[in-house]
């Protein structure tokens, strides 16, 4: 009884500076956004006037909420689904297939993660550039020298997929490598199994690679889809501002905008609260819509 008592104090002991600084640094700032959203304040003074829902009903009616959460919600699909995609492939050939060189292409896959956002921005801006940049420079030898040059961060129409590739980018290699973790324990023998029944490189890794990695992909992917809303703001800060015209504002770049900028600190609060509510819900569906029977081998 007394061990168990002196464990129970120990553990304790452990836990309680990590769950006091969460309560600190998180769950109260949490509980006081929501309270801050439903007041009308400036932000640097203690001028606070109570508006209640105001905040929300002035977001729901802007044509410009609706445009940050239509860029926001494209950049989450496009990212998400390209950057998945590419890494279970390059961890599959990297992890089954005997290519010259493969530790040295782990660490070029992995070096963008390394990288701050700050300078990821400035070398894809120099790539961008639309008079010296490297891919109107590459796409100017098929289409010819006097043709116009691409607006890569200027036109409305495809900057957000600018920007979605620079993020892309930026992820590719830190999942590949956490996809390559999970495959190094599948048993070689389950895939030599089915090369004997005549199954493809294809069929196995859907059939095999796939479901034995899910409960990795399953977590890797909640993760991620909650840190582009993250990473977004950081990349339209560093590279467009949220421009032109609002063609790349975010969820966050908005609210950081209203908040410090326009000094419509509750307003901003109010964004950040549908945020919230919005990644919360995102997650949760994402739970239950990638949800399967855990497989054992």
């Amino acid at each position: 009884m007394e061990i168990n008592k002196g464990r129970g104090r120990f553990i304790f002991l452990c836990l309680a500076p990590a769950v006091l600084l969460f309560v600190i640094f998180l769950i109260i700032p949490t509980f006081d956004v929501f309270r801050m959203s439903l007041y009308k304040w400036g932000g640097y003074t203690d001028n606070k006037t109570f508006v209640g829902m105001q905040n929300f009903t002035k977001l729901f009616q802007s044509d410009k909420f609706y445009q940050t959460f239509q860029n926001s919600v494209l950049l989450i699909v496009i990212v998400t689904v390209v950057t998945f995609g590419l890494a279970l492939i390059f961890a599959s050939m990297l992890s089954r297939e005997k290519l010259k060189g493969q530790n040295l292409l782990r660490v070029i896959f992995y070096i963008p993660n390394i990288l701050s956002v700050v300078v990821i921005s400035a070398i894809f801006s120099a790539i961008f550039d639309p008079n010296s940049g490297l891919l109107n420079s590459i796409l100017n030898l098929f289409r010819g020298l006097g043709a116009d040059p691409i607006l890569w961060l200027g036109d409305q129409k495809i900057v957000i997929f600018s920007l979605g590739g620079a993020m892309i980018w930026q992820a590719i290699g830190y999942y590949m490598v956490m996809y390559m973790a999970s495959m190094a324990n599948v048993p070689e023998s389950l895939y030599e199994s089915a090369g004997l029944e005549g199954a493809g490189r294809m069929t196995q890794f859907f059939s095999i690679t796939i479901p034995l990695i899910w409960t990795n992909i399953r977590t890797t992917l909640t993760f991620f889809i909650i840190s582009t809303i993250n990473m977004s703001f950081l990349f339209v800060m560093a590279m467009t501002s949220g421009g032109p015209d609002g063609s790349t504002e975010v969820f966050l770049s908005y609210m950081y905008k209203e908040a410090y900028t326009n000094s419509s600190y509750g307003y901003g609060m109010a964004i950040g609260v549908v945020v919230f509510l919005f990644s919360f819900a995102l997650a949760a569906i994402l739970n239950i819509v990638t949800k399967r029977d855990h497989l054992e081998y």
